[in-house]
């Protein structure tokens, strides 16, 4: 689900919509904070890249139909809340607004801990 970007939100560079395949995540280092920023089903998301059971990343997963994986024990999360899908992970992952401009992929860091990806297309 899509919202109107806010305008209180710094948002920060993380990558290129081109460098994202559908069904894809990236990890990227933003002021400090490791995040996941993931495309399915032709939307773009941006979770912690930090699994809340495991401490590993999760942009090494496998992502598939708005879910993203984590690779040691198989624990899913939806990337639209960070919600966890199954065990072993019970905790969720903070996710991040996202505002696409052109080819550009900008996240939102902050207290975010679960909620809908913002995206704006320009």
């Amino acid at each position: 689900m899509s919202q109107a970007v806010r305008d209180d939100f710094a948002f920060t560079f993380a990558c290129r919509l081109s460098e994202l395949a559908d069904e894809s995540a990236v990890g990227v280092e933003l002021d400090g904070e490791l995040v996941c920023v993931a495309k399915t089903q032709g939307e773009v998301y941006a979770v912690s890249d930090i699994c809340s059971h495991a401490d590993v990343a999760l942009s090494e997963g496998d992502v598939a139909d708005g879910t993203v994986e984590c690779w040691l024990h198989g624990s899913r999360f939806d990337l639209r809340s960070g919600q966890p899908i199954g065990l072993p992970a019970n905790r969720p992952v903070p996710t991040y607004p996202v505002k696409i401009e052109g080819d550009d992929v900008y996240v939102a860091l902050g207290d975010f801990v679960a909620g809908a990806a913002i995206k704006e297309n320009r």
